[in-house]
């Protein structure tokens, strides 16, 4: 049995506090969070001891931490349960600064801890299985792929001026998806936007609509288009064209009833909330860090993985501002 801390305990803390409740190889025996409400309804999910982050870590009753605290603790965290020895699943992004991951990579490494990054939607049904289909080649060599990714409604402007920019924020999902796709590293990215739903994401420094592009040395590519907006629901289609044919993950829908009448063809709208749309990719991906921690297998995505998503954004937002393609080495 694995005995877990649980380190923030909002949104996405309580998200693991229940998949963890459901599991039979894994346990959370103690929480931590600011807000000591947080702490006592994802404590209630597995009756865990709630404590302050330094005695969770250092717990010897602790085998791993899930860090789903603010992006700008995640480093000295990182840190702490390195030295501790403790496993580490931490949601992305890693930290804002690419420089910053890299020491966090030299601490875990040093200290030989299995490390995941939280990049959910390569634990998607649909994702994955396409993935799947496209390494074992059903559609021959990938040569472009398209990833749409689209909000149904922009955050708190508080939140956007704390995010570090849609490229890091809402996008380093989506450079992440294209890198498992495209099985070679892009080389090259080109990145434009806008702000068009919302004046005050413009007035803080940000854009609320943008697309990229990504260029692999043998010229594959990657096209990733994200919006602030959606009024029919979250928007997330990925679609990947090869050189024999083409492979499509469409969105889920509140249900798959279709009505037919002389008006025309009427299904269910999009699921709305990303905590609803990817909640298969939640527990999955918290079955496989379990597993692999237990198993002493290989971890994917590992804390490589969080500093290349990072890259990628930082170039996508160096593009933006500067309006011409940047090298990425």
């Amino acid at each position: 049995m694995l005995n877990i801390g649980l380190l923030g305990c909002g949104r996405i803390g309580q998200v693991h506090a229940r998949t963890l409740s459901r599991m039979n190889g894994a346990r959370v025996t103690v929480v931590s969070d600011a807000l000591p409400e947080a702490a006592g309804a994802a404590a209630s999910w597995s009756a865990a001891a709630v404590l302050d982050s330094d005695a969770l870590i250092n717990s010897p009753d602790t085998d791993a931490v899930v860090i789903g605290t603010p992006t700008d603790t995640h480093y000295d965290l990182i840190h702490a349960a390195a030295q501790a020895g403790k496993a580490i699943f931490c949601e992305k992004p890693v930290d804002m600064s690419a420089d910053r991951i890299r020491e966090c990579i030299r601490v875990v490494e040093a200290a030989g801890v299995p490390f995941m990054t939280a990049f959910n939607r390569r634990f998607d049904p649909g994702f994955a299985g396409l993935q799947a289909r496209l390494a074992h080649g059903e559609i021959g060599d990938p040569e472009l792929i398209t990833i749409l990714s689209r909000d149904p409604a922009p955050p708190p402007i508080g939140y956007i001026k704390s995010s570090g920019g849609i490229f890091r924020d809402m996008m380093i999902h989506d450079f992440d998806m294209a890198r498992f796709l495209l099985s070679e590293e892009p080389v090259s990215v080109f990145a434009v936007g806008s702000a068009l739903v919302d004046p005050e994401i413009g007035a803080a420094g940000d854009v609320d609509t943008a697309a990229v592009t990504l260029t692999t040395t043998s010229g594959k590519i990657c096209q990733i288009s994200n919006s602030r907006r959606a009024v029919y629901g979250y928007d997330q289609r990925v679609e990947v064209h090869g050189s024999a044919g083409l492979l499509r993950a469409a969105n889920i829908r509140e249900n798959n009833v279709e009505s037919a009448t002389e008006a025309g063809f009427l299904s269910a709208p999009t699921k709305h909330f990303f905590l609803e749309r990817y909640e298969a990719a939640y527990a999955a991906e918290m079955v496989a860090f379990v597993e692999a921690v237990a198993s002493g297998t290989a971890i994917s995505p590992d804390i490589h993985d969080g500093l290349r998503a990072q890259i990628l954004a930082d170039a996508a937002t160096q593009s933006w501002q500067g309006g011409a393609p940047v090298a990425v080495g």
